[in-house]
């Protein structure tokens, strides 16, 4: 049988292009010999995320969909019509069998040259408020996949996000004496993450650095990630309090932490609660609320705190985050808690569902051989 031929549209962000790398090389374990190409856009991160995953991008012109009427609206069909004409071209070019979307710029011209060419459209859907390019296409196909099972979105099922196996398989506790000596942590007591992702957030790093001295006297090694673009000024001491702009493997950072300070993208999000790691997520506060949606089901359950932005300070840190770091026995609850909210296999879950659905499509009597 001939391998199949998947097109995955998922850029701009790295929230869309990650889970769709991870559903990718899924479908790569999968069946290997499979043929993957990526759609992008020039803007965003896709020339940067998707070729250092070893995919062919294939660039076609941005049609972003504006939020608001004005003269960027009166200029979208056009702009519109030529991205869904560049996506068909390559839909064509690379004999394409089936095509899954992640959101994004690049997504809807996707979907629509997908159902000019009736092709299988198989959409998912990361975030608690879904985009417009998702929306639309729920209403094209059957084929349509959320993180949770409160995302409102047509005929959705409920899989979770594809995450990549280093961190839906990792093992926390058999990794943490190695993490932590990465780190120049202690082997023991308690380990606090900050984290604001790859860009960094400054509200988090000032009210982080701001209770350091609260953290050191209550016994809690910290380790902030404060992002490429900022710098936290902390003293040496002990315990130690350790900052990095950045880390390449967070598997590591997630074994060496009992807890985490962050914000709550989808991904973020996803990730600490496959992990099982309970965290303080604190919500960007535009977006519309976005954030706090996505953060919602596990606080809900029991395996983290939600603080507002604008809450968040050293003082809220010493009085109401400190306690919980210093009690072993409630980590240990939130962490089960949290881990029980999470989805280690969706990347799997929805690489077979798409391979099933390129066999259904060529109408083989056999069984397909993935």
């Amino acid at each position: 049988m001939a391998a199949p031929r998947v097109v995955v549209a998922g850029g701009h962000s790295a929230g869309h292009i990650e889970p769709a790398m991870n559903f990718a090389d899924a479908v790569r374990r999968l069946v290997p010999a499979v043929e993957i190409t990526a759609l992008g856009t020039v803007r965003g991160l896709d020339t940067t995320l998707i070729p250092a995953r070893g995919y062919p991008l294939e660039l076609i012109p941005p049609a972003p969909l504006p939020r608001r009427p004005g003269r960027a609206l009166l200029r979208t069909p056009g702009r519109l019509r030529d991205s869904v004409r560049a996506a068909g071209s390559v839909l064509r070019r690379v004999r394409a069998e089936v095509v899954v979307g992640f959101g994004g710029y690049v997504s809807l011209p996707a979907y629509l040259a997908a159902r000019e060419q009736g092709l299988p459209i198989v959409v998912h859907e990361a975030n608690a408020r879904p985009g417009i390019a998702n929306r639309l296409a729920a209403r094209m196909t059957p084929h349509v996949f959320a993180a949770g099972p409160g995302i409102r979105l047509a005929h959705a099922t409920a899989i979770g996000i594809p995450l990549r196996p280093a961190i839906a398989g990792l093992d926390r506790p058999a990794l943490r004496d190695a993490a932590r000596q990465r780190f120049g942590l202690h082997p023991d007591g308690p380990v606090l993450l900050v984290t604001g992702g790859s860009q960094g957030a400054r509200a988090l790093n000032a009210a982080a650095s701001g209770a350091a001295s609260a953290l050191r006297a209550a016994g809690v090694q910290v380790l902030h990630i404060t992002g490429a673009r900022h710098t936290v000024d902390v003293p040496a001491g002990d315990p130690p309090y350790v900052v990095t702009p950045y880390v390449d493997q967070m598997r590591y950072a997630y074994a060496a932490a009992d807890f985490a300070l962050c914000r709550s993208g989808a991904m973020t999000c996803a990730e600490l609660a496959a992990v099982g790691l309970p965290a303080a997520y604190v919500p960007l506060p535009d977006r519309g609320g976005e954030q706090r949606l996505n953060a919602e089901p596990v606080v809900a359950a029991g395996g983290g705190l939600l603080v507002g932005d604008a809450a968040l300070d050293p003082a809220w840190i010493e009085t109401t985050l400190i306690p919980v770091l210093t009690d072993p026995r409630r980590i240990a609850a939130m962490s089960a808690r949290a881990r029980a909210t999470g989805a280690a296999d969706a990347d799997v879950v929805l690489a077979r569902y798409v391979l099933t659905t390129i066999a259904g499509r060529r109408g083989s009597a056999e069984p397909p051989p993935w």
